[in-house]
């Protein structure tokens, strides 16, 4: 059994079936998740028999790394983990700011963005089965679900890390290899072990999960009324083109993902974030511009645009910085805000929609 998938009163349940005193739940669970230790001798403050309980009956260890991969810049490491099943995933730590300074990571003395910024692009699932044609992960179709530990000790990972630099997560982006929402109550336990003041006391509006739209997900998460951000991949403003990139749209309708969105601004009154892959002369002019514009008039949202990433399976190119300004520009005109983001970690495969659990 993998510790990280217990939560609080899992240990306490666990610790009582062992005869040890209930104040020793806290005890490991500070020692988790405020200290970050990852093995029981680490415990000091625990008794030796009751380290040797936690050694021989959970395990601390997830995953093993198998590799790692720094960006040219030095803003960007993914790490490629194979779990015991031998599947493999990859998450992504994006640094804005000054890199210089962090022994793990070295690179660029300057950089764009809020100082001091360290992103963490987790995964839900290795791989996945939603499909999108310009995603690694798409392409590689879907394995299993992680499980919410899983999904915890990859966050807890790059924290040690972060932690032996004198920093620490300022930001954690459900975006990585998988679709949360298919994996939505492991997202969601995963999520609620790392905001736990007592622990990992991350705060939720520092969380955003990203979907492609599952509907009925959208709207418990909705009825949750959780602080989480909301993201979604759109990437088409008609269901033609939609379809075409993002099969689930058989499915769900724009239409009904836009309402589905609307109930959940009603709902949690917070702002949605429309993710957009700008590809070169398929979505990325200002007539689809004004098409979307028109789809999202009157709803609490920005759109996130970034050129496409390039992969393998996919022949679509990225679009141009003039036509990004353009498509922005068109949006803005039309009353909706939008952002274009700069691509980060592309030579190490580690964008958006370019992770593939691969060596």
């Amino acid at each position: 059994m993998l510790i990280y998938d217990l939560d609080l009163d899992s240990i306490a349940n666990l610790l009582q079936e062992w005869d040890e005193p209930a104040y020793r739940a806290k005890q490991i669970w500070q020692g988790l998740y405020q200290h970050l230790y990852d093995s029981p001798d680490q415990f000091t403050n625990l008794s030796k028999s009751l380290r040797t309980k936690l050694e021989e009956n959970l395990s601390f260890m997830p995953f093993k790394v198998n590799t790692y991969l720094d960006s040219s810049d030095g803003f960007t490491r993914k790490t490629l983990f194979q779990l015991p099943d031998k599947n493999l995933i990859e998450a992504v730590l994006m640094r804005y700011g000054d890199p210089a300074d962090n022994p793990q990571i070295t690179g660029s003395p300057t950089g764009r963005g809020a100082k001091n910024r360290r992103t963490l692009c987790i995964s839900t699932q290795a791989g996945c089965a939603m499909g999108c044609v310009f995603c690694a992960t798409g392409q590689m179709g879907f394995k299993r679900h992680l499980s919410s530990g899983e999904i915890v000790a990859q966050v807890l990972y790059y924290a040690r890390m972060l932690k032996d630099a004198n920093e620490s997560v300022t930001n954690i982006v459900l975006m990585g290899m998988g679709e949360p929402f298919h994996n939505y109550d492991n997202t969601m336990a995963a999520i609620d072990r790392l905001n736990d003041p007592s622990g990992f006391n991350f705060g939720a509006r520092r969380f955003t999960i990203s979907t492609v739209g599952l509907v009925p997900q959208i709207r418990r998460f909705a009825d949750e009324k959780r602080q989480v951000n909301l993201a979604i991949s759109l990437h088409a403003a008609d269901d033609e083109s939609r379809v075409a990139m993002l099969p689930v749209n058989k499915r769900y309708k724009i239409d009904d993902v836009i309402e589905a969105c609307k109930y959940y601004v009603a709902q949690t009154h917070r702002r949605v974030t429309f993710e957009w892959a700008l590809i070169n002369e398929v979505n990325d002019s200002p007539e689809v511009a004004k098409r979307l514009a028109a789809r999202l008039k009157g709803l609490l949202c920005h759109v996130n645009a970034i050129p496409l990433n390039p992969t393998t399976g996919y022949s679509g190119q990225a679009t141009s910085r003039e036509r990004a300004a353009k498509f922005k520009e068109s949006l803005e005109q039309a009353g909706i805000p939008c952002t274009i983001r700069m691509r980060r970690g592309i030579d190490i495969h580690a964008g958006c929609g370019q992770l593939a659990g691969s060596v």
